[in-house]
């Protein structure tokens, strides 16, 4: 096989959702990738057999070998990228340690508080590996490989270098590990705060049937925010990623917590994230671009959970 990008013939994923599948399809549109690429993730070791399976097809799909565990898909090596969920990222990272390669990149691109991240870096280092703090700074599609990456900790120069050799788009952020981490989760707090404040702001606004007005008088206290795009824009982001983001809020409200402040919005914008999420509609399934389908969806979800009146 073809030697991968900075000497690499082997790349392991810890995860294969859509931040793996996203920076190994960007990597394929380069002629010069050939590494080898192996996954690992929880969701085959699923009771649930369509779990199992949906996992296993995504594998067939990416062309990329299936590890049998997380040690087995780490062995040899040299690039390791965790990409799991913020709530599952320490554990994984402890469960693929026996696996990992002496001088082996583990760049953690979980979105976890500093704390974690350098929980995870103390068990990565003590086991022969280079532990890497990455914060992705915008969602993985369109951009792919190229999504911005914000990276720290004392390998972080030539982490960089590994990194640019696959043609991503690193930038170092001086400090220790959980540097970036601090960025990225005070972000958060407003990226993914204001999602779920558009939710519920839109939320109430068609229950009481006065959302058209309180868009529009947001649209005048903000003009250019186009308030109607934007809020179906992130009620769909919410829909299908709320698990996922209400895990990072709890990272972002212990961030928060461990500055000696005190994390309160950002765990009510957990509340909001999980309730969403955890319904499991699909914004597809409707028009994505339409706030109101997207509100009426959820509230009828809600009311069929009774967790509306």
């Amino acid at each position: 096989m073809e030697t991968g990008p900075t000497g690499a013939d082997r790349i392991a994923f810890l995860g294969f959702g859509e931040a793996a599948q996203a920076f190994l399809k960007g990597w394929r549109t380069r002629p010069a990738f050939g590494a080898r690429v192996v996954a690992y993730d929880v969701k085959t070791d699923s009771p649930d057999a369509r779990v199992r399976d949906a996992k296993r097809a995504d594998y067939a799909a990416a062309r990329v070998e299936g590890g049998t565990s997380a040690p087995a898909a780490l062995a040899g090596a040299t690039l390791v990228f965790s990409v799991v969920t913020a709530d599952q990222a320490e554990a994984a990272a402890l469960a693929a340690l026996p696996g990992l390669a002496r001088d082996a990149f583990f760049f953690d691109c979980n979105s976890c508080a500093p704390q974690t991240k350098a929980r995870s870096a103390s068990q990565v280092e003590a086991a022969g590996g280079r532990y890497v703090d990455v914060a992705v700074m915008s969602p993985v599609h369109p951009r792919l490989h190229l999504t911005p990456l914000l990276i720290s900790g004392p390998h972080a120069a030539a982490a960089a270098a590994a990194l640019r050799a696959l043609d991503m788009a690193p930038r170092v952020h001086e400090g220790p590990v959980g540097s970036s981490s601090a960025v990225k989760m005070i972000r958060s707090v407003m990226i993914k705060g204001l999602e779920a404040l558009a939710c519920e702001c839109a939320l109430a606004g068609r229950a009481a049937g006065v959302d058209a007005v309180v868009l529009a008088s947001l649209d005048e206290s903000f003009p250019g925010f186009d308030w109607k795009k934007r809020v179906a824009y992130m009620m769909e982001r919410v829909m299908t990623h709320g698990v996922r983001r209400a895990a990072e809020m709890r990272e972002a409200a212990l961030t928060v917590d461990e500055l000696g402040l005190d994390g309160a919005m950002s765990r009510g914008a957990v509340a909001w994230q999980q309730r969403i999420g955890a319904l499991r509609l699909r914004a597809a399934d409707g028009d994505s671009s339409d706030y109101r389908d997207l509100a009426d969806r959820i509230l009828s979800a809600l009311g069929s959970h009774g967790e509306t009146k």
